[in-house]
């Protein structure tokens, strides 16, 4: 095993890691991740002696602490017991040297053997990884990336070293070259200690089994990989997992506002974190035990936003709404879907308290709401709506100025030129003009696309936490739709905002959305990721809306499917779905 216990480096006085406590087993690869500027490398490079700036705690290696040992014994140490993958592979290589030469060289470094035998070794290396005959002679321009990449390899593991680290090992390669270094790096992982310093999560989800999200020289998550993958706790990792391009995801490219900032007091990433609170900018977090995994969060990670428990709403005999609960954590987007009149927009409207409930109990921030006579100013400055015709919020009376500043008048908010400039701010937020003669326009010399991003300043204007969002985009063309959809993204992404996305239209609710719940018929049958919900859905109903979700295709959707399927259908009548066949049948 090697051991890191408090590994803290610092360039010049200026902190890169801080209290690194972290363990290499034997067959079990660590992947460490995070942007540009985490102190990946830093890390990477103290554990081979080669780190240029001043080194503080241990690095426990065969019961001795690397960091003591002078460079005499770091070079017995250094290619032999633990080695290195350096990142640029160009620099790695020696441009005049064929590639056998210079795993030769490597061989010799700490084995001074025949000259004979350390060719023939130095040929079985290369074979090893996948270089044999003429190319071994080869000079590295002559080579492709991903065959300097596997010298590179062969050199690192030429006296089979028990530490192996990869820094940014695929970087720079093709897709197919990048699977097969991948599978090659996987099967020398097996026996060895490794630790894979990486950017590309792709590469640490196929190599690590064990990862450490590392953020301002520390490491706010540390966990199973599949596990922090699949349902990431810190702010930091999902993040991460929002930013980068997958297949298997529906919603992804979304970046983190701000950039990594080192030396800031209290935790490290809580300059750019939606939930932060005053203890956050105070002190560090320490790395504590969640479950499987570890976490440095204050607030013990991400935080629910909105609860909603038991939830039912009954006109007469009719129930809308039957025991519906839902959660919504912090900085999220969940699409609420379901055909009409499945009870989305109720759920909005009893959330809002422009509806009582008939039962159930909501809470904001952990503060629990009942009934329509509880929704303070407070309240409203937290949530706010946007309604699925622009002309439900924009009175035809009122200028866009008086429109966008209706709610800082309600609440009594700053002086009239204050108010001014917080308008001509929030127009400019969502892509309008803040001039004189578009802030005295009337909503009926707006589009349509201008007078829903007119209802989206005025929702913003207040700052809200949580934005509820029904159909904002339904009565739009595509091309404005488009527009709106990304301006919510770019919202959510630099504002932090939670966002209840109310739609019918799965494929536009795949595309923005972080998690899925499936409304029928008043009750809540279905909810998790997005990415699960449209590629492995469980319930029949959700499996018949992604079945008839718009496609450009001469396809039609399924027809005849009943209104009441799975709740008032007979005794001993079977509904199947045959998604291939697209048709329903029923069985008697």
């Amino acid at each position: 095993m090697l051991e890191i216990r408090d590994l803290s480096v610092s360039y010049d006085g200026f902190p890169v890691l801080n209290g690194l406590n972290l363990r290499l087993k034997r067959g079990e690869p660590l992947a460490v991740v995070g942007e540009s500027g985490a102190g990946k490398t830093t890390l990477a490079l103290s554990l081979m002696g080669l780190a240029p700036g001043r080194c503080t705690g241990e690095v426990v290696f065969k019961g001795r602490n690397l960091l003591e040992l002078p460079e005499p014994a770091w070079r017995s140490i250094r290619g032999k017991e633990i080695a290195m993958v350096m990142q640029n592979v160009e620099s790695a290589l020696h441009p005049l040297y064929p590639a056998l030469v210079q795993v030769l060289e490597a061989i010799w470094a700490h084995d001074r053997r025949g000259k004979a035998e350390a060719w023939e070794k130095a040929r079985g290396l290369l074979h090893q990884v996948g270089i044999a005959g003429r190319r071994a002679n080869l000079l590295p321009h002559q080579l492709s990336g991903g065959e300097k990449q596997r010298v590179i390899l062969a050199m690192a593991i030429a006296h089979d070293p028990e530490v192996l680290i990869l820094d940014e090992p695929t970087a720079s390669l093709d897709t197919l070259t990048r699977a097969e270094v991948t599978r090659l790096l996987r099967s020398m992982a097996e026996d060895r200690m490794v630790l894979v310093v990486t950017h590309d999560l792709a590469t640490a989800a196929r190599l690590g089994r064990q990862m450490a999200v590392l953020y301002g020289g520390r490491v706010v998550e540390l966990g199973p990989t599949e596990l922090l993958m699949a349902a990431p706790r810190h702010p930091y990792t999902r993040g991460l997992l929002r930013s980068y391009p997958n297949m298997t995801t529906t919603k992804d490219l979304q970046g983190i506002p701000g950039r990594v900032t080192h030396g800031v007091s209290g935790c490290s990433f809580h300059p750019r974190c939606t939930q932060r609170v005053k203890v956050c900018g105070e002190a560090v977090p320490a790395l504590h035990p969640a479950g499987q995994r570890f976490l440095a969060c204050h607030r013990g990670g991400i935080v629910p936003l909105l609860e909603l428990t038991g939830v039912s709403k009954r006109f007469g005999d009719y129930w809308a709404l039957r025991d519906v609960s839902l959660t919504l954590f912090e900085g999220e987007t969940l699409a609420l879907v379901g055909e009409s009149g499945s009870g989305k927009s109720t759920l909005a409207k009893i959330t809002m308290g422009l509806m009582p409930a008939s039962g159930g109990e909501m809470r904001l921030e952990g503060n629990r709401y009942e009934g329509r006579g509880m929704r303070a100013k407070e309240f409203f400055r937290r949530v706010q709506m946007i309604f699925q015709n622009p002309g439900e919020t924009v009175s035809h009376r009122m200028t866009v100025l008086q429109a966008v500043k209706e709610p800082l008048d309600v609440q009594g908010m700053g002086g009239e030129a204050e108010k001014r400039e917080r308008v001509k701010a929030v127009l400019a937020e969502v892509e309008l003009p803040a001039d004189e003669l578009f802030l005295d326009r009337y909503p009926h010399q707006l589009s349509g696309g201008e007078k829903q991003r007119v209802a989206i300043a005025r929702a913003l204007i207040l700052n809200p936490k949580l934005l509820i969002a029904d159909e904002p985009t339904s009565a739009l063309d595509a091309s404005v739709q488009a527009k709106i959809i990304k301006l919510f993204l770019n919202l959510q992404e630099k504002r932090g905002l939670t966002i209840l996305f109310i739609t019918h239209d799965l494929a536009l609710a795949r595309k923005v959305s972080d998690r899925m719940a499936v409304l029928r018929a008043g009750e809540m049958v279905e909810e998790g990721p997005t990415n699960q919900l449209v590629h492995a859905p469980k319930h029949l109903y959700t499996k018949s809306l992604l079945a008839a979700a718009p496609s450009l295709t001469n396809d039609l959707p399924p027809t005849g499917v009943p209104r009441d399927f799975g709740y008032n259908c007979g005794a001993g009548t079977d509904f199947s779905y045959h998604h291939k066949a697209h048709n329903f049948r029923w069985h008697q």
